[in-house]
């Protein structure tokens, strides 16, 4: 006990200390987390400060003022906060010259009030907001003279729409909210204006398949009939047309969406199980009457049929024989495309990969089909000489091939979602802030730059590209010039013209291009179109949609679609396949042969529109020995029809033998499935044999005994003398010395009727053809 007692006593402190070490260790943990509570909701937290109030400025005009003009901004105030906005006015601030390119950057993204650089309100020329609850929006409007907001010399001014008010948290005055844009200002005209070079794309997706319906018109199937909604009125490439028709650029065009439409115009169906008919012809016919009115005043670039995808094709179709042979015969159906439709020449020696990303095997590819001017980007093809200046677009990068540099500030400038006003407005006084930053580089350079916007504008995108390029048209320090223009403008010494390394390629695009998988199914599809064309006796009627189709699954609007891309290749390879198989041989039963020769007929069942010709059809006997097939016969098959071809077959034995029948075409390859069948060589039985070599033995026997009564009676009458007086004699032979007849001297004529001895009619003339060595009587047959 005394131990136990002394433990108790000695342990009682220690394990108050472990217990709370424990205690210490695990509250801290706790502690941290009760801290970090209160900043938990912060990304949710209420706005407060300058913040308050989300100030959205709509419009602007104009957008560069003259001297002697009002400015007037228009825009959107909503309260975020928890309590009413009072006593409020919305303010123009005039904020500071802006010095160089990379300062527009930094204020488009600077948010909150900043006294010292939004700079103090314009007096006099303020505007009173009603009281403003939370969650609640207002509109505004307000003007200044240019006069009062004291522009001082040439450049990109900073300005700012502010809310001042009060909160209940905020009860003295104070900035609620701003927003900010670009004011630029020129007096005069500049002594060398900037070149400006906008390429105003048209493309779309892929919306027309390889298959045609079962008519001799060659009805065209769409995968869907979006494309309506996209020419339509109000519809996206409709904008773009209508646009584009006033503007100052260029139309980059991708001929397939005119072949696209063209094909609309017609009749047309659309993919589906019921095959429902096109019903969009009036809209195509008035969208395509509307972009041959616009191009008659501007510049036409045709990219290749399809916009192929230059940089798949560089880093993976390469590897895969005859891939890069497409861009020639892409090319050149762009130019007849184009013009056929449109009634103007393009030019085709542009090509535009994917956001202007290029390296030197991109180059290699783009140029190899006779494009000699390749548009890439400021972000791809950077400066490196440390210029201060923008320089010309034109590079020259060897083999008499031009790098048409676009500036990446410019081409992005309207990406994103340009629906709302507020941000249509921002981006349209940041395009004309940059253009005019460019020009006040250096005044006194002359140079050519080239702006190249996403393939596929919106409807806002275009239409906020147009309201920047109206305002640039009447601008004092730019002038428009069209792209061939522009790749032909003095480029300059010191800008880079290096191209970059494969490894440089953006890695965000690399995992988007067409893997190496895909060249190799085009390939499939292309050889397998090789060998049923040269069947066809009219060929242009599959080659042309097929030919379209496989230039199709190269194209550039596949990216970011993979799935989209496979199942259109598979269903481009599978209607080929559907087609070549309407061209077979009919399954044949079992065909018994009797005799030594017989005709085999075999039948060729073309069910396609047209007909075919120039291939072979072929027997081949599985033993050679026992049955030879024939020879191959040339084949040709109207469209629609089945047609028998019979083949003279020799049997040599008796016996069941197998038989392929396949189809070849003219350079001796297999055309379709072989058919085999049996051929029972039943030839002569062993009944007939005997029948027929008995009938042949009677027949010699019966020649035989002719020969010798003939052989016979010859011989008699060359034995009798001319008056007959030894004839029996000579038929008995000399009688005996002592009288007697025969051997033994025995008389033989008693009781006959002759006694005389003479031979009889009936009895059997002696075999005497072998003595008889003379030569046949004439007109005598004789069989030897």
């Amino acid at each position: 006990m005394a131990d136990a007692a002394r433990f108790q006593w000695t342990e009682r402190p220690r394990g108050r200390w472990l217990r709370r070490t424990v205690a210490l260790f695990t509250g801290v943990p706790l502690l941290v987390g009760l801290l970090q509570i209160p900043h938990a909701p912060a990304a949710h937290a209420i706005p407060t400060g300058s913040r308050t109030v989300d100030v959205s400025i709509d419009s602007l005009s104009p957008s560069a003022p003259d001297k002697g003009d009002t400015v007037t901004v228009s825009g959107t105030l909503t309260n975020k906060g928890s309590s009413a906005v009072t006593d409020a006015h919305v303010a123009m601030r005039r904020g500071p010259s802006l010095n160089g390119r990379s300062a527009i950057d930094t204020a488009s993204h600077r948010t909150g009030f900043s006294p010292g650089a939004d700079g103090e309100e314009a007096e006099g020329h303020t505007a009173k907001v009603a009281e403003l609850e939370p969650g609640i929006s207002r509109s505004f409007s307000l003007s200044v003279p240019v006069k009062d907001l004291d522009l001082g010399e040439d450049g990109v001014y900073q300005l700012g729409i502010s809310l001042s008010g009060k909160t209940r948290s905020a009860p003295l005055e104070q900035v609620l909210g701003i927003e900010r844009t670009f004011l630029p200002w020129q007096e005069k005209d500049a002594d060398k204006k900037t070149q400006l070079t906008y390429m105003w794309p048209l493309i779309s997706t892929t919306h027309l398949t390889a298959e045609t319906d079962a008519d001799a018109e060659q009805t065209p199937v769409f995968r869907d009939d979006d494309l309506a909604a996209e020419i339509a009125p109000g519809g996206r490439l409709q904008q773009m047309v209508a646009l584009g028709k006033n503007l100052p650029v260029t139309f980059v065009i991708d001929p397939d969406l005119l072949a696209t439409v063209d094909a609309m115009t017609k009749t047309y169906k659309v993919q589906g199980p019921d095959g429902p008919a096109g019903k969009n012809q009036a809209v195509a016919k008035q969208w395509l009457n509307q972009l041959e009115d616009a191009v008659k005043t501007h510049e036409v670039v045709a990219l290749p049929f399809a916009d192929p995808d230059l940089a798949s094709l560089a880093h993976h179709g390469k590897s895969v024989p005859s891939s890069l042979g497409h861009l020639g015969p892409a090319t050149e159906l762009a130019s007849k495309t184009v013009d056929t439709i449109l009634g103007v020449k393009p030019r085709t020696d542009f090509a535009w990969p994917v956001d202007g990303a290029i390296d030197s095997s991109i180059v290699d590819v783009a140029t190899s089909a006779g494009a000699h001017n390749v548009i890439t980007r400021s972000d791809s093809l950077r400066e490196t000489g440390g210029l201060l200046y923008t320089p010309t677009a034109a590079r020259p990068i060897g083999g008499g091939n031009t790098a048409i540099v676009a500036d990446e500030q410019l081409s992005r400038a309207f990406e994103g979602d340009l629906s709302r006003a507020g941000n249509a407005t921002r981006a349209v006084q940041n395009f004309l802030a940059q253009t005019q930053m460019i020009s006040l580089q250096d005044p006194g350079r002359q140079r050519s730059i080239v702006v190249a916007p996403q393939r596929m504008p919106s409807v806002g995108q275009a239409q906020a590209m147009a309201s920047a390029l109206r305002n640039l048209d009447s601008s004092r320090w730019s002038r428009p010039l069209n792209l061939s223009g522009a790749a032909k403008a003095e480029p300059d010494s010191a800008a880079t013209r290096h191209i970059p390394s494969s490894a440089s390629y953006p890695s965000a695009l690399r995992r988007q291009e067409l893997p190496t998988a895909a060249f190799q199914q085009i390939q499939d599809t292309q050889s397998a179109l090789d060998a049923f064309r040269v069947i066809l006796d009219q060929p242009e009627r599959v080659v042309t949609p097929f030919g379209n189709a496989i230039m199709r699954e190269m194209s550039t609007q596949w990216r970011g679609n993979r799935t989209g891309a496979g199942t259109f290749r598979t269903s481009v390879r599978s209607y080929l396949a559907s087609l070549t198989k309407k061209v077979h041989l009919i399954q044949k039963s079992e065909a018994t042969l009797s005799g030594r020769s017989a005709t085999i007929p075999v039948t060729v069942q073309n069910n396609l529109l047209q007909g075919v010709e120039g291939m072979t059809l072929e027997l081949t006997s599985s033993q050679p020995n026992r049955l030879d097939a024939g020879k191959p016969q040339r084949i040709k098959v109207d469209g629609g029809h089945s047609q028998s071809f019979k083949f003279d077959t020799t049997a040599n034995a008796n016996g069941p033998v197998r038989v392929k029948a396949q189809l070849y075409t003219a350079d001796g390859t297999p055309y379709g499935n072989a058919m085999t069948f049996v051929v029972n060589v039943t030839e002569i039985t062993a009944t007939v044999m005997l029948v027929i070599a008995g009938g042949v033995l009677l027949l010699v026997l019966a020649g035989v005994r002719i020969y010798l009564q003939r052989k016979r009676a010859a011989t008699r009458r060359a034995e009798d003398g001319p008056d007959g007086e030894d004839g029996p004699e000579s038929a008995d032979g000399p009688d005996d010395e002592d009288g007697t007849d025969g051997p033994g001297g025995k008389d033989d004529n008693s009781g006959d009727a002759g006694s005389d001895g003479a031979e009889q009619p009936s009895d059997p003339t002696p075999d005497t053809g072998s003595e008889n060595t003379g030569p046949s009587g004439s007109g005598e047959k004789v069989d030897r």
